[in-house]
């Protein structure tokens, strides 16, 4: 799901560095201490799931796992995910730098989507809890695709079969997200539930003395 560098337009480009600048800036300001610990963890598993992708076109299907960094991390999934996508760039040449603010927005936005969608139904026990989960994984995905999708299409008529190839490409990739997070939020949920923002409960306030 990397878009490569030299196929956008620069106003595409632009559009996405400064949409990509605000979110990170609002989500670095909505972390605490506690959550530049889940940040870390979560940055590292986004980092090493999306190494392993196959190539189409300008793009890449791969692992992507932004619906369950929505769910740990809300909007911090913007400063998360940028910081993969940066040393995924530097490291291995997979995106680049021109591309980073479209590729952040591309898989960030989509899960910050999802968390705030679905969150409420995820805290949730049962069938209805675990569809959620699903739903977070798929949504996040096929969101993703769309972006990407968008990004080709407003850089050039040319491109819109490539950007239906993106989304069609990645559909098996929106199931397997569904059950993996589905799968982990199921295991987060009975050994460490305080990791999912959704069911992290809120601390109690202290009640005002007249």
């Amino acid at each position: 799901m990397h878009i490569s560098e030299g196929v956008l337009s620069a106003p595409v480009l632009i559009a996405g560095a400064v949409v990509a600048a605000g979110g990170v800036a609002y989500g670095l300001k909505r972390m605490d201490g506690e959550g530049t610990v889940s940040a870390a963890l979560v940055t590292s598993a986004f980092f090493v799931a999306s190494l392993i992708h196959l190539n189409i076109g300008p793009a890449s299907v791969h692992l992507v796992l932004n619906g369950l960094v929505g769910l740990v991390l809300g909007w911090a999934a913007f400063p998360a995910i940028f910081t993969g996508l940066l040393l995924q760039a530097l490291l291995f040449q997979y995106g680049g730098l021109t591309t980073l603010g479209v590729n952040t927005v591309v898989m960030a936005a989509p899960a910050v989507a999802v968390s705030l969608m679905l969150s409420p139904l995820i805290t949730r026990k049962g069938r209805m809890g675990a569809v959620a989960s699903f739903g977070c994984g798929f949504l996040a995905v096929f969101f993703s695709s769309l972006l990407l999708a968008a990004a080709l299409v407003f850089t050039g008529e040319n491109f819109k079969v490539i950007a239906w190839a993106s989304v069609i490409g990645n559909a098996p990739v929106m199931v397997v997200e569904g059950f993996f997070t589905a799968f982990v939020v199921s295991f987060l949920r009975r050994v460490y539930p305080e990791l999912l923002l959704c069911l992290t409960p809120e601390p109690p306030q202290m009640e005002e003395r007249i």
